[in-house]
């Protein structure tokens, strides 16, 4: 019996659930492309004997779920489940789990990161710096922004805390919420895109956001505000987005996730736009924290349906 491990990165010489399996003999496969699987990669990988998958964020759709003849188990490595087929998973008797609190300070730091990175325009002026351009370049103040977070569950809320200790001043938008776990206001979302310095998104994706923030809440937004996401590609218009920024309406994004990954759009001639390659969670102790709790759940997993004996 074999288990795909389908996440692009994945350290299994440290991880004592991964020992385990491989004691009561599972093959343990890795993913073969060093990146995310397309839908169709990932039917082939999981065709034959695969019982259990540790999953990263490629679309595990109802044809490939009811092409894994053998699958019981999928431990999703992060916490967005956007990606799996959850009601052909219950369907099929597949056991879903999740990592939801490992990846939280990894990714709001990153976040930050992002923010500002592009306020004080420090990836723009190292690449002046290279080319033999001694320029400062004049930003601005984290501390100084109002902050809108378009979402506020795990990473919303502790990204609002980072801030927090920035001094920002915060608005909010999350229509899940029923309390202010932080020091917020909370608004409407085209009150906090026109009021915000800065927009940041945590949202996972669903038919409901795909291009939440298309061309006409761009408009909307402040005349050199920035737009942050480190959530999902798909909430954002890209095209509409790279558009907006050439027009100078907005000054400046920080980009993490995009709708077709890798990304080599129109985005990546930009400079006034900082992109990282999906790596929100890719922060050595919480990506080590991470991997274990999804080994550890894909272990419980198979315990459950009977296919490893319990400890």
């Amino acid at each position: 019996m074999k288990i795909l491990i389908s996440t692009s990165s994945f350290d299994t010489n440290d991880n004592p659930s991964v020992a385990t399996l491989k004691l009561h003999g599972f093959d343990v496969v890795l993913n073969p492309h060093g990146r995310r699987l397309t839908e169709d990669e990932a039917a082939e990988l999981l065709r034959d004997d695969v019982v259990g998958m540790i999953a990263g964020v490629e679309p595990l759709t109802r044809r490939v779920l009811e092409n894994a003849k053998s699958l019981k188990v999928i431990s999703r490595a992060g916490i967005g489940m956007d990606s799996v087929d959850a009601t052909a998973a219950r369907e099929l008797g597949i056991h879903l789990d999740n990592t939801p609190n490992a990846p939280v300070p990894a990714v709001a730091e990153l976040t930050l990161g992002l923010m500002l990175d592009v306020l004080r325009k420090i990836s723009a002026t190292d690449r002046n710096l290279r080319a033999g351009s001694w320029q400062p370049m004049m930003g601005n103040l984290l501390g100084a922004q109002t902050v809108g977070l378009v979402g506020c569950g795990r990473i919303g809320t502790a990204v609002a805390r980072l801030l927090l200790a920035f001094g920002c001043r915060l608005l909010i938008h999350d229509p899940a919420a029923t309390k202010p776990a932080v020091d917020a206001q909370f608004c409407p979302l085209d009150e906090v895109l026109a009021k915000s310095d800065i927009v940041t998104l945590h949202l996972p994706y669903s038919p409901e956001t795909h291009h939440l923030i298309d061309a006409a809440r761009l408009n909307s937004m402040k005349r050199g505000a920035i737009l942050i996401n480190t959530s999902r590609g798909g909430l954002v218009d890209e095209t509409a987005l790279a558009s907006s920024l050439e027009r100078g309406h907005l000054a400046g994004a920080g980009l993490d996730a995009f709708e077709q990954e890798p990304y080599n759009g129109p985005l990546t001639t930009q400079a006034q736009v900082v992109l990282t390659a999906h790596m929100g969670s890719y922060a050595r102790e919480a990506r080590s924290l991470m991997e274990n709790e999804a080994a550890e759940n894909l272990v419980n997993g198979l315990r459950k349906t009977g296919l490893l004996p319990a400890a």
